[in-house]
């Protein structure tokens, strides 16, 4: 896993994101699994700067699990 911050406020990396997305039952929708992922690590709550990047980590996670 990755150790590179993505999330600067609340200082949130790679491998941050991909624990809490293991922690999750059924990935399905990345708008929805982005919301629990920032329930867990709190990515994304300061400037909402890392949005973007974050989808696109789950969105890659996600397909590497199919």
């Amino acid at each position: 896993m990755e150790n590179r911050i993505v999330c600067n406020c609340k200082k949130v990396t790679v491998a941050d994101i991909e624990k809490a997305l293991l922690t999750l039952d059924n990935l399905g929708d990345v708008e929805k699994e982005f919301e629990e992922v920032q329930k867990i690590t709190s990515c994304s709550t300061g400037c909402g700067g890392c949005h973007d990047k974050i989808m696109d980590i789950i969105a890659d996670f996600m397909n590497d699990k199919q």
